[in-house]
């Protein structure tokens, strides 16, 4: 096929969508998925495909008409290649995985659909071994087909809670408890908003009724304020909405405080392609508005090559009724965390380097303003694997609770814009072949 070529950067559904949308309208798609196979974090597939976690019905029918969709089309599917970056030149920078190499493309449309990024609160004990994000646990369960053996605590807040703790019970380990942060309770209203979108409500049911069978309800306005080792497993300090503290054994915790979109390195570059995002890379709204949104990044991209594409109004009618129940349900979720100045100056803040809040006071303590520059560079801040995407809104957070005047640095401004977006080997780099010559 010749004529304009678009790069499609993760194989979840708005990944998939998108590059499914432009291929039907005649463009030359190249899709990059960083692991071994199409999904994404909603839609992860088992190594072993003997092996399955139980999801919702329309999650299957989801992903199975959309698998079917491209297996149709002429999509040219890329696994284990990361997207590393633009760099300076313009060119789209991807390491290919298989082998060690860094591989260049320049294509006339860059669609980024790389997910969300987890958030997790720091808790005094949050980095110790055996403590995980909710999603990272949910993943390997959907890789596995298995769930996490022990006892297994999950706090923080927001429906993902629900999900993975319905999901252990349904492979046999329920978790010893649930603690959301949130007391509210769905009211009226709530279940007003979503009978627009009734698959929410049919989720959240069959979701309950696990817990119930397993008889491991979430406990609401509960949470983790320490974590600490004991005798090989993790004891957990648990404050309830009344004050009272209790102590639990466990030998995995999983932490969750919400989503937050995936824009690191998604800045557009002036002399690179055109760009836009799709779905949770964009705005966090799950799976079936990542559909749509795909759908919506693929018209971007038609119009920007000067090409006709199918009528967008049933994409945007899907995205207003996906981003009002996503509304509805943030009112039942408090992805706040726990106050950063009532925190012990042994918090560690970011996980990557070990620094902790008490470092980070102590650089505040200097009569003369410390910039978002100063934080990652001097105090390592931000300086880890992740870049920032972990750490540098707590950073912020804590900064801004202790400027009572001035402008206090942006997480965005500590994260930075800038390639690799994620760390890259550097025989990578001596052995980048030229571009790909069609390209």
């Amino acid at each position: 096929m010749s004529g304009p070529q678009a790069l499609v950067i993760g194989g979840g559904p708005a990944g998939v969508s998108a590059a499914v949308a432009l291929a039907r309208a005649g463009i030359d798609v190249t899709l990059c998925e960083q692991g071994p196979r199409l999904g994404g974090a909603i839609h992860r597939q088992p190594d072993d495909q003997t092996q399955s976690v139980r999801v919702p019905r329309a999650h299957k029918q989801r992903w199975q008409a959309l698998s079917d969709e491209l297996a149709a089309s002429t999509v040219k599917v890329l696994c284990r290649h990361m997207f590393a970056g633009i760099e300076a030149t313009g060119a789209v920078l991807l390491e290919d995985r298989n082998t060690g190499r860094l591989v260049t493309r320049r294509p006339a449309a860059l669609v980024l659909a790389m997910g969300a990024i987890e958030r997790v609160a720091p808790v005094p004990g949050w980095h110790l071994p055996g403590v995980v994000s909710a999603g990272g646990l949910q993943v390997m369960m959907k890789s596995t087909g298995r769930a996490p053996s022990g006892a297994v605590l999950i706090a923080g807040s927001g429906p993902l809670l629900v999900a993975l703790a319905a999901q252990m019970a349904s492979l046999g380990n329920a978790p010893v408890a649930v603690l959301e942060r949130s007391p509210r309770l769905m009211s009226l209203r709530v279940i007003a908003s979503l009978l627009r979108t009734p698959a929410y409500l049919r989720e959240a049911a069959g979701y309950v009724g696990t817990l119930v069978r397993a008889g491991c309800l979430p406990q609401r306005g509960a949470f983790v304020t320490a974590i600490v080792p004991k005798d090989g497993r993790l004891s957990v300090s648990v404050r309830d909405r009344g004050g009272r503290e209790r102590q639990l054994l466990v030998d995995r915790v999983a932490l969750h405080d919400g989503l937050l979109p995936n824009s690191n390195g998604t800045a557009a570059h002036p002399n690179g392609p055109f760009l836009v995002r799709a779905g949770d890379c964009r705005e966090v709204l799950g799976g079936a508005a990542a559909l749509a949104d795909g759908r919506l990044a693929a018209q971007a991209v038609l119009a920007h090559l000067g090409k006709r594409g199918s009528d967008s109004t049933g994409a945007e009618l899907a995205m207003a009724r996906e981003r009002q129940a996503q509304a509805a349900l943030n009112t039942l979720f408090d992805y706040s965390g726990r106050d950063p100045t009532e925190l012990p100056d042994d918090t560690i803040i970011c996980r990557c380097e070990g620094r902790t809040l008490g470092q980070l006071r102590a650089m505040l303590d200097s009569r003369d303003p410390v910039s978002a520059r100063e934080i990652k560079l001097n105090g390592r801040f931000g300086m880890g694997a992740c870049q920032g995407r972990f750490c540098a809104e707590w950073v912020a957070a804590f900064v801004a609770s202790q400027h009572a005047d001035g402008s206090p640095p942006q997480s965005s401004e500590i994260v930075g814009s800038r390639w690799p977006v994620k760390p890259v080997p550097i025989s990578a780099f001596v052995t980048l072949p030229p571009s790909h010559p069609s390209e």
